[in-house]
């Protein structure tokens, strides 16, 4: 029986697959476990659903942008950046996959996460996810992503958003008095 890390992460792989060949309201729990190689009942334990899958690759997307915590940078607006770029970068491989996805979805599916994410990206960047930053993040993020989704290639529109976000975001949350 394959361990439930191993689990989790082929049952990620093959929605993904699935996803980027065909509709993915079409997609079902069993045909990811299909495609997987894993059991319906050892999947359906870890993840009951599709929604449950998302947010697994949803917290694997994070930990791309958490393994950036180590970055040596004294600046703030650095990290950050780093630490959403890491995020996106690691998206990047599924575009199509996450744009059938998405038109699947709407934006209502995906806003739960969202805040999680925030505080992810600060959590990486060594900065405290006060909720009026994950508050900020979140409206970042979303705008973010809405760039990437027509940024193919060198990702430069995306990471000129990005800089100009959090630079904005600096500056406003200074205001508040709950700058970085």
């Amino acid at each position: 029986m394959k361990q439930t890390r191993d689990i989790v992460q082929s049952a990620i792989d093959a929605m993904l697959t699935l996803a980027a060949e065909g509709a993915w309201r079409d997609v079902s729990l069993r045909q990811i476990a299909e495609k997987a190689g894993v059991p319906l009942a050892d999947l359906f334990v870890l993840a009951d659903g599709k929604d449950a899958l998302l947010d697994l690759l949803s917290i694997r997307f994070d930990a791309a942008a958490l393994a950036t915590a180590a970055t040596a940078s004294d600046d703030a607006h650095d990290r950050l950046f780093d630490a959403v770029m890491a995020r996106v970068e690691a998206m990047e491989p599924h575009r199509t996959a996450l744009m059938a996805i998405y038109r699947g979805l709407g934006a209502a599916r995906v806003a739960p996460s969202l805040p999680r994410t925030a505080r992810a990206l600060f959590e990486a960047a060594g900065l405290d996810a006060t909720p009026p930053r994950r508050l900020a993040m979140t409206a970042i993020w979303i705008r973010v992503v809405q760039v990437w989704r027509d940024d193919e290639g060198a990702l430069n529109r995306t990471m000129a958003e990005i800089d100009l976000r959090l630079k904005q975001m600096r500056t406003r949350l200074s205001r508040i008095g709950a700058g970085f």
